[in-house]
């Protein structure tokens, strides 16, 4: 299927690994323009070099820094003032019993997590609004619905993240610009591999023993019973970033193998 995304530029945040980067290369390899964004001027260039020896017909490039500090953005849209793209994936996960989670540590998870979504919004939606073209995705997470007792602060960002971008998509009513959310479930990203390699060599076990009891314990209600792989999530941002999408708008869309149980 052609989605139409030939000639259309992207900004995904969070992109050198994971979900950002399984969506950064879905978008490359439909022929749309990528500009990748990671902390370190290291992992963004590897990043961008994986990602143009794709596509050599594509333009990929990348913007260094933390998006959890305003003058880092403020540093981003200088260089990149317009795009057509908008995805919002930069987060940072931590379990965490609730009577040891900081005020540090709830703002460091909502700086990252929510700020440096609503301050790239607050740029590039009033420039696709006048272009009467543009996506803004954020990608939430099944936490956002079933807050995990183990990190509350974590599911407390991924809420927000919902009521932002429903908030917003009401803001583009009678446009050609939407605004969604994408809900992941446990997905075997950069940061959950490191997470379950070290609880296997604590528990002195393999990693399968360690997912299947994850899934016994902690997300029974899963229907995969599995940790979802990044490249599963990816084709879902990059439809609703599409031309065909166009029907979708304000929707909050789950790809989380099941862990939700309600239909509404």
């Amino acid at each position: 299927m052609d989605l139409k995304l030939s000639g259309k530029s992207a900004l995904v945040t969070g992109s050198t690994a994971g979900i950002g980067f399984a969506i950064a290369s879905a978008f490359v390899d439909e022929g749309a323009d990528v500009v990748v964004s990671g902390r370190t001027a290291e992992r963004v260039n590897q990043a961008v070099q994986k990602l143009q020896s794709r596509n050599g017909r594509v333009k990929v490039t990348g913007i260094p820094g933390d998006l959890s500090r305003v003058e880092n953005v403020a540093l981003l849209t200088e260089k990149l003032p317009e795009i057509d793209i908008l995805i919002n994936n930069l987060g940072i996960f931590e379990p965490k019993q609730f009577s040891e989670i900081t005020d540090a540590d709830w703002e460091r998870f909502f700086n990252v997590n929510v700020m440096s979504g609503v301050r790239l919004s607050r740029h590039y939606l009033p420039i696709m609004l006048k272009k009467n073209w543009g996506r803004i995705i954020f990608i939430s997470s099944e936490s956002g619905l079933n807050i995990p007792s183990e990190m509350i602060h974590y599911g407390m960002t991924k809420t927000a993240q919902l009521a932002i971008a429903r908030g917003l998509a009401e803001t583009t009513a009678g446009t050609k610009v939407t605004v969604n959310a994408v809900l992941p479930g446990p997905t075997l990203s950069e940061g959950v591999g490191t997470f379950v390699q070290d609880l296997a060599k604590q528990q002195a076990t393999d990693l399968a023993e360690v997912e299947k009891q994850f899934f016994q314990r902690v997300r029974p209600s899963s229907l995969i019973q599995r940790f979802a792989e990044p490249e599963e999530v990816a084709p879902m941002v990059v439809y609703l970033s599409s031309p065909l999408a166009s029907a979708t708008n304000g929707a909050a869309v789950r790809v989380d193998g099941g862990v939700v149980r309600s239909i509404a």
